[in-house]
């Protein structure tokens, strides 16, 4: 899944202006507030596989690896996203998981 990082820091170095403001954005929804970052990940992580987004699913996971996430909240949270998403979302969760473990490697 770094593969998914490095290709959109490629699109990044080309649109410096657009990426500027999608993470100033980014910066707005993270802040903690009652809902703290990593409550705010794990869902953007459960929307990355339910629009089957691999780029998404990569950069959330990786967050949620800076965040300290474990492996058993990463597979609780893959649970509740595969049962109101079905199959699809199973098959995608996976590979969260995938992402998971090469990321903390």
């Amino acid at each position: 899944m770094g593969e998914n990082v490095d290709r959109i820091g490629a699109l990044q170095k080309q649109t410096p202006g657009m990426f500027s403001g999608f993470n100033a954005m980014g910066q707005a929804a993270k802040r903690s507030g009652a809902l703290d970052e990593k409550t705010k990940e794990l869902i953007a992580l459960g929307i990355a596989i339910s629009t089957r987004c691999d780029s998404c699913i990569a950069f959330h996971v990786k967050s949620l690896v800076r965040l300290k996430t474990t492996r058993e909240e990463l597979c609780e949270a893959l649970e509740m996203i595969g049962y109101m998403g079905g199959g699809p979302s199973i098959a995608y969760g996976a590979k969260a998981l995938e992402a998971y473990d090469e990321f903390t490697a």
